[in-house]
């Protein structure tokens, strides 16, 4: 399949999708695409396995897709970028401490809980995985996904505060997400020992490298728009910024995440502030909720897709219905201890645990890092587990949550 052909399915299914979840469902836009692709993936699977003619052809096409490539190098960037560039830094500076270290222990924490509990779950369903497997799991499924959860904060009605820390927990614990995850697949794929000192040094050149390479491409990407007040060349100089920006930090194995979130944010703020004109910052914000809007749906129409490519076992089904709790209980940890340790010197609005554990969705990110295991029996079952706990946090947390909102505070 050519990749025009690639995106001309994928885009079209995408605005059928949006249109029938507009006319019939009235579903939040990600949430509906999403079960709408998920019921015709998964009649497709059914379809071809009854050898109904042509459904066998439409599930290759669909298995065709490298749904990792697709959005860590391509998707992810733009994504991020988008959901930066509207933060206020003024806004994240007054809950640094909150946001750090919700994307720091928080991330951490949650990640050797998942690992420990999931370990005990696979060993009472007789599944053999080594622990480094079951860390690889817990740094996959650890990050909340600031892709599902920005769109539905906005429709919750949640304090501004608490809309900060976890859109701002939610833009950074991905990429420290991304990051421990790639320290614990290499001791896995390579067999090392521990080491420490080797684990930082992979983590700052990954996180800290992101970032300084955010600020670069951030700082010359202002210097150029300060030159110029044409709103289509600076609309084009941050699509650049992002496209460019993610193919170096691939090169550097620097933090793309990181640095499009970093770039995002200075652009959003000192760009926005001293270096565009009025036209141009409207132009500038129609343009990336637009690429925000429309990549959003495309994302969840390909989670919803990524059906046909998991090879579905009773007992891997098992594991991923129990590790719903587990994550839970996990984001419950990670979250409360945080709280309670800053509740003191910070202030937190009425509602703002439950909500943040709540809302803490997981989405195309775990699923996109799970896609990336090394072929095998470890692979199918963690692909299986992350996909039932991304369609949960997705369907069941998506569409509750504002309920909950509306209920605590």
């Amino acid at each position: 399949m050519s990749l025009l052909d690639f995106f001309a399915i994928l885009i079209t299914a995408t605005a059928v999708f949006s249109w029938a979840n507009y006319r019939f469902l009235k579903l939040p836009a990600t949430i509906g695409v999403m079960l709408i692709s998920l019921v015709v993936s998964l009649g497709i699977v059914f379809a071809a396995k009854l050898g109904v003619g042509g459904m066998a052809a439409v599930e290759r096409v669909v298995e065709s897709i490298d749904f990792n490539t697709v959005l860590m190098d391509w998707m992810l960037g733009v994504l991020l970028f988008a959901g930066s560039l509207h933060t206020r830094l003024n806004d994240l500076a007054k809950q640094k401490f909150v946001i750090a270290s919700m994307a720091s222990f928080g991330v951490l924490a949650s990640t050797f809980i998942v690992a420990g509990l999931m370990s005990l779950v696979f060993g009472l369903l007789s599944i053999e995985i080594p622990f480094i497997f079951c860390l690889l799991f817990g740094s996959l499924i650890s990050p909340t996904d600031p892709i599902a959860v920005l769109g539905l904060l906005k429709q919750a009605g949640v304090s501004k505060s608490l809309e900060t820390k976890v859109a701002g927990e939610s833009l950074f614990n991905d990429g420290v997400g991304v990051v421990v995850f790639v320290v614990i697949y290499e001791l896995a794929t390579t067999g090392s020992s521990f080491s420490m000192g080797h684990a930082m040094k992979i983590f700052l050149i990954e996180a800290g490298g992101g970032a300084l390479l955010g600020w670069v491409l951030g700082m010359l990407a202002y210097r150029m728009l300060k030159t110029v007040d044409q709103y289509q060349v600076e609309v084009l100089i941050t699509l650049a910024l992002v496209v460019g920006g993610m193919s170096v930090a691939l090169k550097l194995h620097a933090s793309a995440p990181i640095a499009m979130v970093v770039a995002g944010l200075f652009i959003g703020n000192h760009g926005r502030n001293f270096a565009m004109s009025e036209k141009t910052r409207e132009h500038l914000d129609t343009f990336w909720e637009l690429m925000d809007e429309i990549l959003n749906a495309v994302l969840f129409v390909l989670i919803g897709m990524e059906v046909c490519v998991i090879a579905f076992e009773t007992t891997h089904l098992v594991a991923g219905l129990l590790a719903i709790p587990v994550t839970l209980f996990a984001r419950t940890i990670s979250v409360s201890v945080p709280v309670q340790v800053l509740k003191h010197s910070r202030e937190f609005s009425k509602g703002a645990v439950p909500i943040m554990i709540w809302g803490g969705l997981r989405g195309g990110i775990s699923v996109a890092l799970a896609l990336a295991l090394p072929e095998g029996e470890m692979r199918d079952l963690l692909v299986t587990v992350t996909y039932v706990v991304v369609v949960f946090s997705i369907v069941v947390q998506g569409l509750t949550v504002s309920k909950l909102a509306k209920k605590v505070c």
